[in-house]
């Protein structure tokens, strides 16, 4: 360990991806003390992906979403309780508690992730409701997924979409829900959006925008959905995908500073020196980007989760990775990086064939590359990373220029 810094005892709260990569890190970096993983659930650290994506469409089980074996846990001295709900924390003392246990901590690491957020009319409704946030979720949904089914699903964000494809994918009749102009518009603008939105209705999505909900009851074990403009739809399941929240009410309550998630340095440190966040609860100060931010994708949790496992250790690493993520919808693979950021963008360049469903975009502003996505053209993100951050790239929007080209070029 660095620093010549003592620690006995690691404690790690929350048993997800950021958890897995983070006891992970911590072996194999030399710690040799006290390691223990509490977990909310009853399984292992596992990605959250697959369960809108592979795991949601049976192509997967459940093994290949762990972060590690069970074995790892065992070999590497990994105390683990899972099922086991933290209820405290006391910075203080170093004491976190679970009901009647208490443990010690040296240093400790929230990774309590996220929950969905709630639509109340729904959840008051009596009708068939469904959120996608762990295994047991991604089973249920599965269960009703069939030929013959209808699916109403509440947004349109990433998790919507993905759960229509899975729903179409098995047959079953589906409706979107979304209360903006398109799909993903607050992520991607009109502009790129768009083909999401075409997307999914060439795939026989029944696509409703600019919509609002009012009432939701239950007509026969079946949801009734009434909208603003007097139609209604009925469901067979009611899928709500309107976004997440931070789980950080262990961190407010033990009085660590909290604003949209718990805020951390660019090293994951807390308002408490002894205590890191990392992953969807972690809203960090990125270096590069000059700003706190969150963000709830699974390139964070990994990243997040080793850095804060060497910074506890005593060294002092900054997380500067630029966000990343990716989707699988239909035929459609996309990856993006960067983040265009509160002040937006003035300047798309699409190249390739968005109608066709093989393209690569850019946000800039001011000539600055915010952002970079590629859809289903998969040598395009060795690129696209040298490319997103940079100013006044040339050939950028010259598509007889070959990507790779452009990124070549730069100084």
């Amino acid at each position: 360990m660095s620093n010549n810094i003592s620690v006995e005892t690691v404690v790690v709260v929350g048993a997800g991806l950021a958890a897995g990569k983070a006891v992970q890190e911590l072996r194999e970096c030399g710690f040799d003390g006290r390691l223990v993983l509490y977990g909310a659930e009853p399984h292992l650290p596992y990605e959250r992906p697959p369960l809108s994506k592979g795991y949601l469409m049976g192509d997967d089980g459940l093994e290949a979403g762990l972060v590690l074996p069970s074995e790892w846990y065992d070999a590497h001295d990994v105390v683990l309780r899972l099922g086991t709900r933290v209820t405290g924390i006391d910075p203080v003392t170093r004491t976190v508690t679970a009901g009647a246990d208490r443990q010690v901590y040296d240093r400790l690491l929230l990774t309590t992730g996220a929950r969905p957020r709630q639509l109340a009319m729904a959840d008051d409704s009596g009708a068939p409701v469904a959120y996608l946030r762990t295994v047991e979720d991604s089973d249920h949904i599965r269960s009703r997924l069939r030929a013959g089914r209808r699916v109403v699903i509440v947004g349109g964000g990433w998790i919507g979409l993905e759960v229509a494809a899975a729903a179409r994918r098995a047959g079953a009749e589906v409706t979107i829900l979304e209360a903006a102009d398109l799909p993903l518009v607050r992520v991607l603008g009109p502009e790129v959006a768009r083909t999401f939105a075409t997307l999914h209705q060439a795939h026989g999505v029944d696509l409703r925008v600019n919509t609002q909900i009012t009432a939701i009851t239950c007509n026969g074990g079946r949801a009734l959905v009434t909208l603003a403009d007097g139609s209604s739809i009925e469901a067979d399941l009611l899928v709500v995908g309107v976004g997440v929240a931070p789980d950080s009410a262990l961190a407010e309550a033990a009085g660590l500073r909290t604003d949209n998630g718990i805020v951390v340095d660019e090293q994951l440190r807390t308002s408490a020196p002894e205590i890191f966040a990392a992953g969807d609860v972690a809203n960090a100060y990125h270096p590069r980007l000059g700003r706190h931010l969150r963000v709830e994708h699974w390139d964070n949790a990994i990243g997040q989760g080793v850095v804060a496992a060497q910074n506890m250790l005593g060294k002092e690493v900054s997380y500067d990775r630029l966000p990343y993520f990716f989707s699988d919808q239909y035929d459609l693979g996309m990856e993006y990086l960067g983040n265009v950021g509160p002040d937006g963008y003035d300047q798309v360049i699409l190249r390739g064939a968005p109608e066709q469903g093989t393209f690569t975009a850019f946000w800039l502003r001011d000539g600055q590359v915010l952002a970079g996505m590629h859809a289903n053209d998969w040598d395009a993100m060795d690129p696209i990373r040298l490319i997103v951050g940079r100013r006044h790239v040339a050939g950028l929007a010259d598509q007889s220029v070959d990507l790779t080209q452009v990124a070549a070029d730069l100084d």
